[in-house]
């Protein structure tokens, strides 16, 4: 397995496969200026709070699976909800959930070596793949995929199935990838008369239905963007780059 290695700044003049992973494209898709300035200029955002309880979850949630995927039955939740399908077995698995491999496609027209990690990978009898991503929260409300801000998992999601249909060695072997994803939601629950050192969780599973008729075009879009001498220009809602105009007012006074 590959480790995390760092790496220059994009050389237009390169001929080099350029590392993308799946956040950068979310990054693109805030504001292509952050975008530009973070991976043309190595300007980086400023760094955020390590959500160490939500990986915990997040790994329980792969260890239970993998015990399910190892015996090759169906894990108990996706019996509840009568999803036909169990963890897949594959020689990749760790490297496809492993944050700095991920599943990997070189994308020719741009030349853009596109990764993402995935949490997990499910499997029909019909060898149908399912995307699977986990997701803690803490909420009185229901859990809806429709808030402005969850759109991001869906794009994640629609990312990651994007991935898997282009890996060669998957089709040879006849699996597809089904438009149908699911979230695999963990709901810490507040209602509990004490915290007795432990947190209840309520889980459900909830699906999606992906496009990636969009990915195609963002690819371009940010080869150009890159490609450009000129920064792109900001868009009017990202939170940094209202704050560094901001603050520019100040800093030439």
């Amino acid at each position: 397995m590959a480790y995390y290695k760092k790496r220059l700044p994009f050389d237009p003049k390169s001929k080099e496969a350029y590392k993308i992973s799946r956040s950068k494209i979310d990054m693109f898709l805030k504001c292509p200026r952050c975008f530009y300035l973070d991976q043309r200029l190595s300007v980086k955002q400023p760094s955020m709070p390590a959500f160490t309880l939500n990986n915990a979850v997040d790994t329980l949630f792969k260890k239970e699976f993998d015990i399910h995927r190892a015996n090759g039955e169906a894990h108990p939740l996706m019996k509840k909800y009568g999803i036909p399908a169990i963890p897949f077995q594959h020689p990749k698995i760790d490297e496809w959930r492993y944050n700095f491999t991920g599943v990997q496609v070189l994308h020719k027209p741009t030349n853009f070596l596109v990764f993402g990690a995935v949490d997990d990978i499910w499997v029909t009898k019909d060898k149908v793949l399912v995307v699977v991503d986990y997701k803690s929260t803490s909420t009185y409300r229901k859990i809806d995929l429709n808030d402005k801000w969850k759109q991001w998992y869906k794009i994640q999601m629609e990312i990651y199935q994007w991935l898997l249909r282009r890996q060669e060695d998957l089709k040879k072997d006849g699996y597809k990838v089904s438009p149908k994803g699911f979230f695999v939601y963990a709901n810490a629950r507040k209602d509990e008369k004490a915290f007795d050192a432990k947190l209840e969780f309520n889980l459900e599973i909830i699906p999606y239905i992906g496009d990636e008729s969009w990915v195609e075009k963002t690819l371009l879009e940010m080869k150009e963007c890159l490609m450009s001498e000129s920064m792109p220009k900001a868009n009017t809602e990202c939170e940094y780059c209202e704050y560094r105009k901001k603050a520019k007012i100040y800093e030439v006074q």
